[in-house]
């Protein structure tokens, strides 16, 4: 089974985020980087199908040529090799853009199967992988927490606000992993070495245009700072008063 497992890069959720000079973003210049949570899943993800219906799991991704250390990280719980379509405007596409040339990629690369993260963690969007499943034509199911396949196709389950839902679908499919799919595993040391050895190549692609822009970027007004109302017992009804009267949450 040919299976492509789509990544991203993000900032690491404990930068501490700060407007850009031109207002439209974040200042990337602290910045430390990681595999988006959910991305690390989809890996994971299709590793364990090639060792259940054997194939070959190429990672892909969208981004900045000085991701090598995230890729590495990727090949080295088991994918197979890592195209990079090198851009070093990634952080500023929006979701139709990205999905439309990672489609036309995978349409290339032949994908029976293609797993992504639900959502990336610093756009939290949720979007990019239902407009590929589009763009490509393939069968989509989103925020599986449990998969079943085989080489026609298979069983999945998601989580929705009503509950789980069970879905049945055939190849070639994108799914996007939920939190719960499958347990990572830490790569031992001689996976890491390895994975210097597997191949990573960098592509060219063709441009596509953002439709949205963004036009301002704030961060959240700072919190109130706390206070203490009273100790003990006592301080009851001084609490209900302030959370009635001020919180409004009663």
């Amino acid at each position: 089974m040919n299976i492509v497992a789509c990544v991203k890069r993000v900032p690491s959720t404990e930068a501490s985020a700060e407007i850009s000079a031109d207002g439209k973003g974040l200042d990337p210049k602290n910045f430390q980087y990681i595999v988006s949570f959910y991305d690390d899943v989809a890996v994971e993800q299709a590793v364990q199908t090639k060792a259940q219906l054997g194939g070959e799991v190429t990672v892909l991704t969208l981004g900045s040529a000085d991701g090598s250390k995230e890729i590495r990280e990727c090949l080295a719980r088991g994918a197979d090799k890592a195209v990079v379509m090198v851009d070093e405007h990634w952080a500023d596409r929006d979701c139709r853009a990205t999905a439309k040339i990672l489609a036309a990629k995978i349409q290339e690369l032949g994908a029976d199967l293609v797993t992504m993260g639900k959502v990336a963690t610093d756009r939290d969007n949720a979007a990019v992988g239902p407009m590929t499943a589009t763009y490509l034509g393939y069968a989509c199911v989103t925020n599986v927490v449990g998969l079943e396949l085989t080489e026609q196709g298979g069983t999945a389950k998601r989580e929705t606000e009503a509950g789980i839902e069970t879905v049945e679908f055939s190849l070639p499919a994108v799914i996007t992993c939920d939190k719960g799919l499958v347990e990572l595993r830490r790569p031992g040391l001689k996976d890491i070495m390895a994975a210097k050895k597997k191949p990573t190549e960098e592509v060219p692609f063709e441009n596509v245009e953002n439709q949205a822009q963004v036009v301002q970027a704030n961060l959240p007004a700072p919190r109130k700072e706390g206070r203490i109302v009273g100790e003990g017992p006592d301080a009851v009804p001084a609490l209900i008063e302030a959370l009635r009267n001020e919180a409004n949450v009663l």
